[in-house]
């Protein structure tokens, strides 16, 4: 990995600003002991140390481990010691009182904090310990534009121009799903909805689903969803990266569906999201989405699957 994405990080400051502000609140100077897993450069480890903790681990297993160390040796942090592994990897882990983990893709799972955190929470944390960020909501709402649909489907609008029968590589792009920023004018009005919700100060599955419907009350074409998240801290202190949000580094994800679905005032669209993040697996995810008449007659129903946009 490139130095570059590290930078990214850096420069997200609205990042930095709520990560600073979580830890500040849990710190108790001189005694507060911390884990920061995943720590990359080593800004956050270096936030607690400013902000009075007695120690930080900084759990770093890629090569940037190496610029952590020069970060916190230059930095003249003594009460850092950096854990060149991954947490899992640690074996008699020393005993911390918070352990933060800005683990978090646009995908909010990617990179595997529910099962990071479920492990750590058991074998680092002491009684009373805290757990940052305190939990995830995923949220969606249905894309009413063409925009991004129409970017997908060049496919076949190539196809059509060379002779080609392009259907298989276009069915493949629509079963992918897309980090891109969205406007809050691209999608249904009050189209937003909670389809779920991880509490990381317990254990969690890393197998997670959940289903939302709207009903419609103007027409509407629905190209696919948005979907993002909102970490939360406690105090009500979070970290969204949805298209209402200050802008980060994270934008929100377009899920397509192949097909539109022209939906009538008094016709109630339901969608299911579902995903497994593991470390030795990967990502999968899947997603559907129904449209029922007001009398419940299903009128078009599509099912999306990511596995189906991977070349063999």
């Amino acid at each position: 990995m490139r130095i570059e994405y590290h930078r990214t990080l850096i420069a997200d400051q609205v990042r930095n600003h709520v990560l600073f502000e979580a830890l500040k609140a849990v710190i108790e100077p001189g005694k507060t002991r911390v884990a920061d897993i995943g720590a990359g450069t080593g800004l956050l480890g270096a936030m607690a140390a400013r902000l009075g903790a007695r120690e930080v681990f900084l759990y770093e297993t890629a090569e940037v481990a190496g610029v952590a160390e020069a970060v916190i040796a230059a930095s003249g942090l003594q009460n850092c010691v950096l854990m060149p592994c991954h947490s899992a990897e640690m074996q008699d882990p020393p005993q911390v009182d918070v352990i933060i983990s800005e683990t978090l893709g646009n995908y909010a799972f990617e990179e595997d904090i529910i099962t990071t955190l479920n492990d750590a929470r058991r074998r680092f944390l002491t009684p009373g310990g805290v757990v940052l960020p305190r939990g995830i909501v995923q949220l969606v709402a249905p894309v009413t534009t063409p925009r991004l649909d129409a970017e997908l489907r060049l496919w076949e609008q190539t196809g059509l121009e060379y002779g080609l029968d392009l259907a298989l590589p276009q069915v493949m792009s629509l079963n992918n799903v897309y980090v891109r920023r969205l406007a809050v004018g691209e999608l249904l009005v009050n189209g937003e909805r909670q389809w779920d919700y991880v509490d990381l100060r317990q254990e969690a599955d890393p197998q997670r689903s959940g289903q939302v419907s709207w009903e419609i009350d103007a027409p509407n074409a629905v190209y696919g969803f948005a979907v993002w998240w909102q970490a939360e801290f406690g105090d009500g202190l979070s970290l969204s990266t949805g298209p209402e949000a200050a802008a980060t580094h994270w934008e929100q994800l377009y899920f397509p569906l192949e097909e539109w679905l022209l939906a009538e005032a008094g016709m109630q669209l339901r969608a299911r999201f579902a995903s497994m993040s593991l470390p030795e697996a990967g990502t999968h995810l899947s997603w559907s989405a129904e449209l029922a008449a007001a009398d419940g007659q299903i009128i078009g129903r599509q099912d999306m699957d990511l596995d189906k946009g991977y070349l063999p």
